[in-house]
Parts: C-alpha cells; structure tokens; sequence
C-alpha cells in the first residue's frame, strides 16, 4: 500500500466520518467499534496481517476524534443553555421604562438548536 494512502488519507477520511457520526449516533465508543469492525474486514478480505497494526491505530483514533467531537457538541450545548437563561432573566428588562413584551424572548429561546 502507498505511504500515503495509510499515513494521511484514510487517517484523515477516519477524523472527518468520525465527527460526521459522532454528532448523528453520540456514542464515541460504538463509533471506534464501527470504525474496528469495518477495517477489520478490510484487513482480511484485502490485506496481510500487517495491516492489523493501522486497523488498531485507525480504531483510537476513531475514538479519539469522536470523543473530542462530543466534548465540543456538550460545550455548545452548555453555552446555548447559560444563553438561554440570560434571555430568560433579561425578559422583560429595559432601560427606558417601556412595556416590553416576553414573546420574543420565548421565542429566540425555542429556535435553538439543541444536541442529544
């Protein structure tokens, strides 16, 4: 196998599927066993058992990318949510005395966008 086909383009294809299904299926480690299953095959339908060696290395960092990509998808969600809260307490609040109305507020807070 060329170099660079083993050293940058599967391991880069393995980061960008990784955080692809990470943000559909939220389990890091049913990605890397997806991730192990499906080069496993590879490896003995078209390889030596050499290969074996990127399959488990391909496999962590399967994991390791889905795992980073949920660590960030939880910070967004807890920063969407910290925001949501200062809209709520800022509800109805303003600097000229005016008779704000709430429903705006509520309603920026239920067009969010929320991750499982």
């Amino acid at each position: 196998m060329d170099n660079l086909l083993l050293f940058f383009a599967i391991p880069v294809a393995v980061i960008i599927l990784s955080a692809i299904f990470e943000t559909i299926i939220c389990c890091p480690i049913k990605i890397a066993g997806i991730t192990f299953a499906i080069f496993l095959i590879v490896a003995f339908a078209a390889f030596d058992e050499t290969f074996l060696i990127f399959v488990i290395v391909y496999t962590l960092l399967a994991y390791l990318a889905a795992w980073l990509v949920k660590l960030w998808c939880e910070r967004e969600r807890n920063i969407q949510s910290i925001q949501d809260l200062i809209d709520e307490a800022n509800c109805g609040v303003s600097d000229d005395n005016s008779n704000n109305n709430c429903n705006s507020c509520w309603c920026n807070c239920n067009n969010r966008r929320f991750y499982k």
